[in-house]
């Protein structure tokens, strides 16, 4: 694997990091229909924008939840959870007003609604996108969370699932007068957010707050031609030709990775020529694994500065912040995910700190602590991360 060294690449040599002014960052990219996709990559799409490397960008997200079933109106749906008509957005029922147009045309692939592309300027495939995360907000006050009795890591296609086991404990029938799919505080759980002693929470229930933690679920670049990623390692190519946001990939994608937050860069392999970015799945808050199968799914808008990285090649996703370098494994087993990610560590550690082999995989067992980021879209990721402070006096 090639890898850009913390020398070449870090986030302190491109400026650092921080949140730049409202107005000051160099482009807009409005969740405007003409610049959204349902559920996929598409390669080659007319871009959203164009930018320079090292330019900044603000790119304005819609979360898939109360938008994407042409059998319900928005204002239906989220009215069913007190959800005022002037709190919802205008660019998700744009949005949603395309919806059967889209499906006619054969441009539904997944679920996610994406917001791009963004293409670099002079992105080639052999090249390295940094793709600094300065500043994420919500865009209205309130997400959802779903929870099914064979949802997330109880579900029947989960590796995990036995014969024999038993989904949890939740009504599994929609009551009478509600829209299909809804179920207040049973299978569709809407969560107010707002400021609680200076921090921005959400209010989980009377007593219990939690803090949000903002990123994007979704990160990715154009995928490489012809090579597609399904949510099985046997499923055939989508007949749409264009790679499903559902599983995440070299090309990253549906990665919901939390760390994935303010003050961290991920680094993306280039395929296609611009890089092709599409950002989208907004999360205000999620625990690693997403167990439910989803998190607080809240529409937000995102600042990032995006690096051009001239003939650096890079395998696999892989991400920094202030603390860690954060590495990552994707595979549809969790075992084998597991392994990509200390291999990852290790020839990262060999690579850019210069130890050896057995070396790198000693500290990788004695100092990198390995989370289950996302076990839940069948194709999961396991993230490492390699403290950077014990390696200062070597600095």
């Amino acid at each position: 694997m090639t890898l850009p060294t913390p020398a070449h690449a870090s986030p302190g040599d491109r400026g650092g990091h921080g949140h730049p002014k409202p107005g000051r960052w160099d482009h807009h990219l409005k969740s405007t229909p003409d610049k959204l996709h349902w559920g996929g990559f598409p390669i080659g799409w007319a871009p959203g924008l164009t930018m320079r490397s090292g330019q900044t960008v603000r790119v304005d997200t819609l979360s898939h939840q109360g938008f994407t079933n042409p059998a319900i109106h928005p204002h239906d749906y989220f009215g069913a959870f007190g959800v005022k008509p002037k709190e919802i957005l205008a660019d998700g029922l744009a949005f949603w007003q395309t919806l059967p147009e889209r499906e006619a045309a054969g441009r539904r692939y997944g679920g996610h609604v994406l917001t791009g592309p963004i293409y670099v300027d002079g992105a080639e495939p052999g090249d390295t996108l940094a793709i600094d995360i300065l500043g994420i907000d919500t865009r209205v006050p309130y997400g959802f969370n779903n929870t099914a009795p064979t949802g997330g890591v109880m579900a029947t296609f989960y590796p995990g699932w036995r014969e024999g086991d038993q989904g949890l404990d939740i009504p599994a029938d929609i009551p009478p007068g509600l829209p299909a799919g809804v179920w207040p505080d049973v299978r569709t759980h809407l969560y107010r957010t707002g400021t609680h002693r200076g921090e921005e929470v959400v209010f989980f229930s009377d007593g219990i707050i939690i803090p949000t933690r903002k990123f994007m679920g979704i990160i990715a670049v154009a995928s490489p031609t012809g090579e597609f990623i399904g949510n099985t390692e046997t499923e055939p190519p989508p007949a749409t030709g264009v790679q499903n946001s559902t599983p995440p990939g070299r090309f990253g994608g549906n990665m919901d990775v939390r760390d994935l937050n303010v003050g961290t860069t991920l680094y993306l392999p280039v395929f296609q020529p611009g890089g092709q970015i599409f950002i989208g799945d907004p999360h205000s808050c999620q625990g690693d694994g997403e167990v439910s199968g989803t998190a607080v799914e809240h529409s937000l808008s995102g600042t990032f500065r995006v690096t051009l990285i001239k003939k650096v090649a890079t395998e696999l996703p892989w991400a920094e912040n202030d603390d860690h370098w954060i590495m990552m494994g994707i595979h549809w087993d969790l075992d084998r995910a597991m392994r990509i990610a200390v291999e990852k560590t290790v020839d990262f550690l060999v690579t850019t700190q210069g130890l050896t082999v057995p070396k790198a995989y000693s500290f990788a067992s004695i100092a990198v602590n390995y989370h289950n980021a996302e076990v839940v879209d069948r194709t999961q990721v396991v993230t490492g991360h390699i403290p950077k402070d014990v390696f200062k006096r070597r600095r």
